[in-house]
């Protein structure tokens, strides 16, 4: 029996390489929302974390979550993002 193949990708934050349903999608939708996509399938520009508050917050201070999205996100969209992932944290 073949094994399938697990699809990889790197967090921003700790750049490290995980199974891409251990982590959390950042999208930029077309119309240029910025939200954070728990199940994976929403259309549009991705970028992956950790469900962490640190990888956020090494995400944000070095902005690589911008240059991923490639665009400006303001400071009220990153609090809604770590808010949401506090939430999924503690596994509301």
């Amino acid at each position: 029996m073949q094994q399938r193949k697990i699809p990889l990708r790197h967090c921003l934050g700790c750049n490290e390489s995980k199974p891409k349903k251990e982590l959390v999608r950042v999208v930029r939708s077309p119309e240029g929302e910025i939200s954070l996509d728990l199940v994976g399938k929403k259309p549009g520009r991705g970028a992956y974390l950790c469900p962490s508050a640190q990888c956020l917050a090494k995400a944000r201070k070095a902005k690589r979550l911008e240059r991923a999205l490639d665009t400006q996100i303001p400071p009220e969209v990153y609090e809604s993002i770590e808010r949401e992932i506090e939430g999924a944290e503690r596994g509301e």
